[in-house]
């Protein structure tokens, strides 16, 4: 009797340490923590390097100015690092869709504008570099192993409060 109840206590035990280092995934966490705790790995990191160009550029044609934040291209980056995570295979033309917004025309009806192409791919580019995305054999780009390792670890850490 004393042995059943003791190894019914192991296997309850067993059950609580699966449920705590069940791993956090990106899915997992809200947006805008994870976004603002990558943008500031990626800006503690010496590879990532931002373009001459991005304090002059504006986000699309629908905006009127540059974004005033200083650090908008690391949340930039981050933000995409996060659609193509939740949907493998996106490329720069469905961020661009993503991202762009209302085109305000005077009196005439706001239309859907697409965001700068050139900046999306050039955010791509680096992360293909740091080896965090990969091209598909379709098109598109998806999350490396190696990537998506990095990115569940910092999920886990907003989850945890960490960060």
């Amino acid at each position: 009797r004393f042995l059943s109840h003791s190894l019914q206590s192991i296997k309850t035990d067993i059950m609580a340490e699966e449920n705590t280092a069940k791993s956090i995934t990106v899915r997992d966490v809200k947006a805008d923590a994870f976004i603002a705790a990558y943008a500031e790995v990626l800006k503690n990191n010496d590879k990532f390097v931002v373009p001459k160009w991005a304090d002059l550029v504006k986000t699309g044609v629908h905006k009127e100015l540059a974004p005033y934040d200083p650090d908008w291209y690391f949340v930039r980056a981050a933000a995409i690092v996060r659609k193509v995570y939740l949907r493998q295979g996106t490329g720069v033309g469905a961020l661009q869709k993503r991202f762009g917004g209302n085109y305000r025309r005077g009196a005439a009806p706001e239309r859907h504008q697409d965001a700068a192409g050139g900046l999306i791919r050039s955010i791509l580019i680096t992360l293909d570099e740091l080896k965090i995305t990969e091209k598909t054999e379709k098109g598109g780009r998806r999350i490396s192993r190696i990537g998506q390792q990095a990115l569940d670890l910092v999920a886990g850490q907003v989850a945890r409060g960490e960060v």
